[in-house]
């Protein structure tokens, strides 16, 4: 990411996320915007979440709808995974997609994807929304709701 900046430069970024893991068990993986270079993460969102899961014996698996990691309006970090894990086997891996940040006539919105083991389960989790700001958004901030991202890599591209 040296070399890519959230501007004006592309009308699309790709954030990838690779291996993805936290320092302690059961964290949610989250993130918000910034209109002032990350002095601040506090742009209002609107999203929506989804997540699908099976079980490694076979005993369960779900496809639902999750109100609880919903915002609506709101200022806080959105939730874009289930909880992940600390074993090595239990990272997360997906990609987020940020459409035209640099505007300062539309809102900001994105499309998620990630993938991760937990609990003896393989998890696919869906999010999307919007930053409802007509400000540019110039800085993202990816973090577990409580402890460190312990390694994996997070990378950005600008899309033409």
């Amino acid at each position: 990411a040296s070399s890519v900046v959230l501007d004006s430069t592309y009308k699309e970024y790709l954030f990838t996320f690779k291996n993805i893991h936290p320092g302690t068990n059961d964290k949610l993986l989250q993130m918000n915007m910034s209109i002032d270079s990350g002095s601040n993460y506090n742009v209002t969102k609107t999203t929506t979440f989804f997540h699908a899961y099976n079980m490694e014996d076979g005993t369960d698996g779900t496809q639902q709808y999750d109100a609880n990691r919903d915002l609506a309006q709101s200022t806080g970090f959105a939730t874009i995974s289930q909880g992940v894990n600390s074993d090595n086997d239990q990272s997360a891996n997906g990609t987020l997609r940020l459409f035209n940040p640099s505007s300062t006539t539309f809102t900001k919105h994105f499309i998620l994807r990630i993938a991760h083991t937990a609990g003896g389960a393989s998890r696919d989790c869906y999010a999307a929304g919007y930053g409802n700001t007509t400000s540019a958004v110039d800085a993202i901030q990816f973090k577990f709701d409580s402890g460190n991202i312990d390694s994996g890599d997070i990378c950005l591209y600008g899309i033409l």
